[in-house]
């Protein structure tokens, strides 16, 4: 049962992931809703990162978090819980990438349109106004091909380090570093030296609440 300690601490500040997943394979089913708390601005900002749908991706994080709680138990605690989590995240993206037959040409004319359309975006009031800045940044994530705009999601807004991103993504630490300076170099012109990531891609509370309610139900007849 979720809930709070005698200190007055809730539950899930106190387990970590581990012990959430032992408990919940031992029948303790509705601690899964920390998990689901936990992850989503992750898994969200990841998502958008690969599909830039927003619908289609709260339906993604919906399936990924099922797809989860259904393997917990093959989970084995061999890797880190949210790598392997993200990683079926992605698999469920790509996964929907390939039947909307979607695909980005990478090369040098498409990224010379991305740079012109960042550039067109840019206006002096974005030097300013927090929620233009915000607003123009999101958008310009959503524009970089999706090779380049998944590593800058993990490695400069959601802090994963070189080693997760590479087992994520399944590539090379020398594509990471490559990506992510090419991701930079597309974004240089229209962001600002200064911007609160906890404000991009937000997935804010009653999303997150949504989310759980959702998941909660999925796995109610598991």
């Amino acid at each position: 049962m979720i809930g709070m300690n005698k200190a007055g601490v809730s539950t899930s500040e106190i387990l970590n992931d581990d012990e959430i997943i032992t408990r919940i394979l031992h029948g303790e089913k509705d601690l899964y809703s920390l998990i689901v708390r936990r992850y989503n601005q992750r898994l969200y900002r990841i998502g958008m990162s690969i599909i830039n749908d927003d619908a289609e991706v709260e339906d993604a994080m919906q399936v990924a978090y099922i797809n989860a709680y259904e393997n917990l138990g093959k989970f084995a605690f061999k890797s880190s819980f949210p790598t392997w989590l993200t990683r079926i995240l992605i698999n469920e993206c790509l996964l929907r990438l390939r039947k909307r037959k979607k695909s980005i040409s990478m090369n040098d004319e498409n990224i010379e349109k991305v740079m012109k359309q960042n550039k067109e975006l840019h206006t002096p009031a974005t030097a300013t106004v927090n929620a233009e800045l915000r607003s123009i940044l999101n958008d310009a994530i959503g524009k970089l091909p999706e090779i380049y705009r998944s590593v800058f999601v993990m490695r400069e807004i959601e802090n994963m380090n070189i080693a997760e991103t590479k087992e994520c993504l399944n590539i090379s630490e020398v594509n990471v570093k490559v990506r992510l300076n090419r991701a930079k170099a597309l974004l240089r012109d229209i962001l600002s030296a200064q911007y609160s990531k906890e404000d991009i891609l937000h997935f804010h509370l009653s999303r997150c609440d949504r989310m759980v309610e959702k998941v909660m139900t999925g796995i109610s007849n598991l």
